[in-house]
């Protein structure tokens, strides 16, 4: 317990070389537990961020539609400044 009360109360070289001298020794040891976690966890956000970017593209498919059944260029104008994007083209054929 002494060990953690030097920590938080500024400690000394010593303390610092103990520390560091066990992590030298620690993480080579954790490193094949630590390494699959690691890459769960990348695995893991990776998802998370392609969720996110789908819930997006949905999101600004609706505004498209909502301003397409409002019908007008105010409308549109108005839903490709909030989405960010640019106003869709309508198409002549």
């Amino acid at each position: 317990m002494a060990l953690f009360d030097d920590i938080l109360s500024g400690g000394n070289w010593v303390t610092g070389l103990a520390i560091g001298v066990g992590a030298l020794v620690i993480l080579p040891l954790a490193a094949p537990i630590l390494r699959p976690l690691a890459k769960t966890a990348i695995k893991g956000s990776i998802l998370a961020y392609q969720g996110a970017a789908e819930l997006v593209e949905g999101i600004s498919d609706l505004v498209a539609e909502a301003a397409a059944e409002a019908g007008g260029e105010q409308a549109l104008e108005g839903a490709a400044q909030a989405t960010g994007t640019p106003r869709p083209r309508r198409g002549r054929g």
